[in-house]
Parts: C-alpha cells; structure tokens; sequence
C-alpha cells in the first residue's frame, strides 16, 4: 500500500476549498496511507523585496524540511516541473509501487513557490500546469489526480 503525504505551506481557510480536499482525503484513505502537513506561511510586508520573499522561502525550507518522511521519494510542485497526463501520472504512481518506493511526499509551497533547496533535494520536480493557479486550489487538483491515478491503476471506471 502506498504510503502518500502531502507537505503544504499554508492552510486552507476558504469552505469550499476545505470541503472538495476533504473528499478527496475520504476516497483516497481506503486505497492509501495518506496523510496531509499542513504548515505556516511565512507573513511578509504588503509589498515584498526579493529578499524579503527569499527570506521566507529559506524559513519555509526549514520547516518542510522537518517534515519530509524518512525515505521519501520527494516530489515538488513548481511551475517549471515536469507535467503528466492523468493516465502518466497513474503510471508514475504505480512504478513508485513496482520500485519499492511506497513512500511518496508531495511538496506544494507558499504563493510564492518554494525555496531553491527544497527543489533541488526533490527527486522530482512536477507541475499541474502551464497556467498559474492558487496554491490552495493546486492542493484540490493534486489530491483529485492522486485519487484519479489509483482509481486507473485500480481499473475503476472513474477515469472515462
């Protein structure tokens, strides 16, 4: 069984975003060990400087950094990552399984993305899209599309 966490910098606060990730979390716990970190987002000034959002990117890392499971396949969500179809991404899901890497984390950072070292100490970089969406509905879409890579690895007629 796999064992999948999610390392997210912010927490949801909007209903809509907490009911739809709430359904997916239900559907996925019969199929996985799935388990969810949510951790503060660094406050900056109303209008940042680079070292400002540097800054709080480094403090960030930290903190992901702690929470990253021990063996850990470590996957980044970043807009220069590389993008699956949904059926590629099953695949992805299921060669973690066939390799013996049962552990997988998936890091979604702040609004302003992560820090360098924690791209750097992934073993994947991924993108969801080319568009840019807020990281709260990026967490939706993640935890549907883990959902949808069991579901086609599983031969459920979710995935049509």
């Amino acid at each position: 069984m796999l064992n999948i966490s999610l390392i997210c910098v912010g927490r949801l606060r909007e209903n809509h975003y907490i009911s739809a990730f709430s359904e997916y979390e239900k559907r996925l716990k019969p199929y996985c060990r799935f388990e969810i970190f949510e951790l503060n987002e660094i406050r900056l000034p109303q209008s940042p400087s680079q070292a400002d959002i540097d800054a709080g990117l480094a403090r960030e890392a930290a903190d992901i950094e702690k929470h990253i499971p021990s063996g850990a396949y470590v996957v980044a969500l970043c807009i220069e990552g590389r993008q699956f179809s949904s059926s590629d991404f099953a695949l992805f899901l299921q060669k973690c399984a066939n390799e013996g890497k049962s552990r997988i984390c998936f890091v979604i950072g702040s609004s302003y993305g992560l820090d360098n070292c924690i791209k750097n100490r992934a073993d994947m970089l991924m993108s969801i899209s080319l568009m840019t969406f807020p990281h709260h509905l990026a967490r939706v879409m993640l935890a549907e599309q883990i959902y949808r890579g069991i579901m086609i690895n599983e031969g459920s007629k979710y995935h049509k």
